[in-house]
């Protein structure tokens, strides 16, 4: 058994305290962009563009995973104390939000620029499991998303939360939505799946929400939300619905002409 103690703020700045789960989003977002600048993006006006595409990225991320979070997870608490939906250091951040906001900045910047939403798209679908790798790293430091109890040799216990000794679910989320995700893509990368945009993206969705699916069965659920149908997580329900849109989105793709 491990035991988990380990301090959220990773270190402090007079009164500012730098913490790991912001240190998370800012090495994951530059490890990204070095990634497709440096190793993906072949077209030379699409590398042009990629800077000023992270910005909208940036925001769509926070604002999407910010209120992705308040609606899908805690909506009654925040519509009690609004004035914390601001407080994002205080932690609350919705994958699936985060992807919805993703999804929306794309289209916007895609839109402006008059370019297939779908290049930008698959670019972020190959990077996106640094970022998760290093969020999930971030979740286990936090002592947040944590398993269910075990007595697995393996096990951890989170003495910020409690003495049992449960799965570390953010490593396992880590492991398979970060490194295995990344080799994956990574594969069809090589087999020029870019050249048709959409099909990365779709991809992602399938593999993501297979992962994120069986990994639910060893976290525990969002206390204030608990079980849903069939016994099934909220986070479960979600990855579902995302692997049927994923599902349909490789099928059109695939049969276009």
């Amino acid at each position: 058994m491990f035991i988990n103690n380990f301090d959220p703020v990773a270190f402090q700045i007079l009164s500012l305290e730098i913490r790991w789960y912001s240190l998370a989003y800012i090495i994951g977002i530059i490890s990204g962009w070095t990634y497709c600048k440096k190793r993906l993006i072949k077209d030379q006006r699409v590398h042009s563009l990629f800077d000023d595409f992270i910005t909208y990225l940036i925001i769509g991320v926070i604002l999407g995973g910010r209120i992705g979070y308040v609606l899908f997870y805690n909506l009654k608490y925040y519509l009690e104390n609004p004035v914390e939906i601001l407080m994002i250091w205080n932690g609350g951040m919705s994958f699936h939000g985060g992807l919805i906001g993703v999804i929306i900045a794309s289209q916007l910047f895609s839109g402006k620029h008059k370019i297939n939403q779908f290049i930008f798209l698959d670019l972020v679908a190959l990077s996106a499991p640094i970022g998760i790798f290093f969020g999930r790293i971030a979740n286990f430091i936090n002592s947040e998303l944590y398993g269910r109890a075990t007595d697995l040799p393996w096990s951890v216990q989170f003495v910020l939360i409690d003495n049992i000794k449960r799965h570390p679910s953010q490593l396992y989320e880590a492991f398979f939505e970060g490194i295995i995700l990344f080799l994956i893509l990574g594969y069809f990368f090589k087999k020029n799946y870019l050249q048709s945009p959409g099909k990365i993206s779709a991809l992602f969705l399938i593999f993501y929400s297979l992962f994120r699916f069986l990994a639910e069965f060893f976290r525990s659920p969002d206390p204030q939300i608990g079980y849903l149908i069939l016994n099934l997580t909220l986070g479960q329900l979600i990855s579902v619905f995302l692997l049927m849109i994923g599902t349909l989105l490789f099928y059109l793709k695939n049969n276009e002409k």
